[in-house]
Order: structure tokens, then C-alpha cells, then sequence
């Protein structure tokens, strides 16, 4: 493996290169390591297992001494690979309380901050980020689409009357 990070480089057996090729990567590529699988209501409404975690997310840990435990994400640090989630502390020997650090892989997402409709671009069920926006706004979920070919048509119609007007100018 050569000393640069290089994401063309095909994965070794050796323990060392795969730590050597995650703690050298840059953070956009870190950015990837950070996905937590998805609750099964989940899986079934936006058609993904796994989803990178972001600020915002209620998670359920699902290993290790806080197995079980549920809270939202607090904080996210890409360059560690870790998440520390609101309400999860453990003690010290003398009583003092400390943050807790999980790695995403130990933690189930639950409820998902959609606040950002490009994080789910890649989700089969939705079609793209428009009608998402749409399904949020509206409360039936079954006007959706009349209500995006209306809005579509208008468009359309506003778009041919400006070039008609802009053909009449030019004449």
C-alpha cells in the first residue's frame, strides 16, 4: 500500500493496511465510516439498511454495557469515528460523570433527522427530493402527486407564455 490515501486501492487481509488505509483517509471519505444500520420501520419506508449518522438521530445502542439504552445523537466526530449520544454517561472510580463515545456500527438509528431532504436521495421509495418535500408538507399522503403535476403544469405554462412574450418582443 503506498504511503498516500488513495481510493483506488483494493482491500489486503492484513489488519495493518485496513488501519492504515481508515486513519489515513480524508474526512469526506471518513464521512462514509460513520453509518449505522436503520430500524426495521425504517428499512420499509425509505428502502435502505444503512444510513451515515448525523446530529439529531434518536439510536438505540444495541452493544456493549449500555445495550438497550435509547437517546439522541449529540455529537458526531468524523475524524474518530464516534458518536456520543444525549444522556449516556458513565462514572469514574471517584464518582465524576463522563461523556460515553460509541462507534457507529454499535448503534441502531430509530427516528431519522430529515430535516435535510438530500440525505435521502439515494432512497428508492422516494423518487427525488422535490416529492419528499411535498410529502412532508402535505397531510395526505395520496394528493401528492396531482398536487406535483398541478404545480408542474404551472410551470410549464408560465415558461411558454414568458417565451411567447419574449418571441413577440424580438419581432
Amino acid at each position: 500500500m503506498k504511503s498516500k490515501f488513495s481510493k483506488t486501492w483494493n482491500s489486503s487481509k492484513q489488519p495493518r493496511k485496513q488501519v492504515k488505509f481508515r486513519a489515513n483517509a480524508p474526512n469526506h471519505i471518513k464521512r462514509t465510516f460513520m453509518g449505522a444500520t436503520l430500524d426495521k420501520k425504517l428499512r420499509e419506508k425509505y428502502g435502505m439498511r444503512n444510513i451515515e449518522i448525523r446530529k439529531g438521530d434518536e439510536v438505540k445502542v444495541m452493544r456493549g454495557k449500555f445495550k438497550g439504552k435509547q437517546g439522541k445523537v449529540g455529537d458526531v466526530d468524523v475524524k474518530n469515528t464516534r458518536v456520543q449520544i444525549d444522556g449516556i454517561q458513565r462514572m469514574k472510580a471517584g464518582g465524576e460523570k463522563l461523556i460515553t463515545w460509541f462507534h457507529p456500527s454499535n448503534v441502531k438509528i430509530i427516528i431519522l433527522n430529515v430535516d435535510d431532504i438530500k440525505r435521502l436521495k439515494r432512497s428508492k421509495k422516494i423518487d427525488s427530493p422535490k416529492d419528499e418535500a411535498l410529502v412532508k408538507k402535505s397531510e395526505d399522503v395520496k394528493k401528492v402527486p396531482k398536487m406535483y403535476k398541478k404545480k408542474t403544469e404551472e410551470i410549464k405554462t408560465t415558461k411558454k407564455v414568458a417565451t411567447k412574450k419574449v418571441a413577440e418582443g424580438k419581432k
